[in-house]
């Protein structure tokens, strides 16, 4: 879009240009589009939105000078310009406006205020005072991008039963492969809706898609499972996220929504093996299973991935999947064991995390591997994958 001078204007990040183009795309339905001050009051104290649960309001309150002093004279059925980036995005008619409590909204999404908390702290950095309702229309192809490619997979492999995981991978580790193997088992398609964070959050997301991808398509049976690139924003971001979650699985035709136990959400719905009042209540009214998966560790007595839940041999004997640790091994140059993170994962995470390590991988790969005797290139994902195979030797431990 060109942008015009007749309008005025509002100033969005990429964040809420994400969000906006979710619900537009009716990847969030039942909503649909911008609130009102009484449909927002309503959600906001009912936690419901046309007989769905839904946590809070959805609506657009940028902050900044600019934006301050244009939402303060905008009247009801004008057009404003929507910018990112310096760039016209989109148009919204105007509804009406209306004053918003920042704590309060923060409180709604994160269920709490404190400034110690990340995710509050980045979103008063951009919430403002005044919020705008009304019909709006933008242009992100990302989104229109990924529905495609879910409705051309699901028509191409004629899926009844298509599962979604929503994954962070940062790293993605051998609990992962456990848990989209299980799903597997019993559904016609997987759909893995990885994570972007508009933050940044270990591994950037070219990191984690491509470690990710190097599992499915070498390990995984072709057209059953695709990878959905899903911009996390602020909306997902809250303890009530597991529903937002739900909706989006949904409405890109998911019929499942497979969860760990460690998943953000699940915490509140879930406790001491059974399920309580409000996990049952969303599982009746959103319309999509919600599956919650066990939790995976390596027992080094059974030698294998187990659920926590039915091996015998106690916690003293279980290695678990802590990504934060697994992670700073990473980051630091250090190669995961393999019952951790499979070696060819590892190996293209640690050569595009230091792409310029080692001065000669040619020479350092020749000298340390066993070879033909022909000179062939080598790339660092080749060497790191070599050495982990050095690692895994036993005859002399």
């Amino acid at each position: 879009m060109v942008s015009t001078k007749k309008n005025k204007s509002l100033y969005i990040d990429t964040e809420a240009l994400s969000s906006l183009a979710l619900v537009q795309a009716g990847l969030i339905a039942p909503v649909t589009g911008l609130m009102n001050k009484q449909t927002s009051d309503d959600v906001n104290q009912n936690k419901t939105y046309k007989g769905m649960p839904f946590p809070f309001s959805f609506i657009l309150a940028p902050k900044g000078k600019k934006n301050h002093e244009t939402l303060k004279v905008i009247q009801p059925n004008e057009i404003v310009d929507l910018i990112s980036d310096k760039h016209k995005v989109g148009e919204l008619i105007v509804e009406e406006t209306f004053e918003i409590d920042p704590n309060e909204r923060v409180s709604n999404i994160y269920g709490t205020n404190d400034l110690s908390h990340p995710g509050v702290r980045n979103t008063l950095a951009r919430l403002g005072t005044i919020a705008v309702s009304g019909q709006y229309k933008v242009e992100y192809p990302l989104i229109q991008n990924n529905i495609k490619l879910v409705k051309d997979i699901i028509k191409k492999t004629s899926a009844r039963h298509v599962a979604g995981i929503m994954l962070a991978g940062n790293p993605f580790n051998r609990a992962h492969e456990k848990m989209i193997r299980q799903t597997l088992n019993h559904s016609d398609l997987v759909i893995l809706f990885l994570r972007k964070p508009f933050t940044s959050d270990g591994l950037n997301y070219e990191i984690r898609h491509k470690s990710l991808l190097e599992f499915v398509e070498n390990f995984l049976p072709p057209n059953k499972v695709i990878i959905v690139p899903f911009e996390n924003t602020y909306i997902f971001a809250g303890y009530s996220e597991l529903i937002l979650d739900a909706f989006l699985a949904k409405n890109y035709g998911c019929n499942e929504l497979v969860v760990g136990k460690n998943h953000a959400g699940l915490g509140l719905y879930y406790d001491h093996n059974r399920t309580n009042t409000i996990f049952d209540q969303c599982n009746k009214n959103l319309g999509i299973e919600i599956a919650p998966i066990e939790e995976y560790v390596y027992c080094n007595i059974c030698t294998t991935l187990v659920s926590d839940e039915t091996c015998p041999h106690g916690h003293h004997h279980h290695i678990k999947y802590n990504s934060h640790a697994i992670l700073k091994l990473i980051q630091n140059g250090i190669v995961p064991p393999t019952i951790l993170v499979r070696k060819e994962v590892s190996a293209t995470i640690l050569s595009a995390l230091f792409p310029n390590r080692f001065k000669n991988i040619q020479n350092l790969y020749y000298d340390l591997f066993p070879n033909s005797g022909l000179l062939e290139e080598q790339t660092n994902k080749t060497f790191y994958t070599k050495l982990i195979e050095l690692y895994q030797t036993s005859s002399l431990t």
